[in-house]
């Protein structure tokens, strides 16, 4: 099970990830600065759990930048392509 402070660091990590995927991924985003940082948490989120359930990650481990700004770069890329058919 996630602890409190494994939680933080998670989120702590989505904003760096979010912000750097954010500058690798050029044009506008539909939904602006903050809902960026939230797609970088949910990335990074993402990537942890991922990486659990392949095994790169113990229980409770967070994911590694690298990992967290891939998550990203993905969640912001289809969040792109749903809002731009919209």
């Amino acid at each position: 099970m996630l602890g409190q402070y494994s939680l933080v660091v998670w989120i702590l990590i989505g904003l760096v990830g979010g912000g750097i995927a954010k500058l690798l991924m050029p044009g506008k985003d539909p939904g602006g600065c903050i809902v960026t940082i939230l797609l970088g948490i949910a990335g990074a989120l993402l990537a942890g759990f991922i990486g659990q359930q392949i095994g790169w990650y113990e229980e409770g481990e967070t994911a590694g930048y690298l990992a967290a700004i891939v998550g990203a770069f993905v969640i912001l890329l289809i969040y792109r392509l749903v809002m731009r058919r919209r």
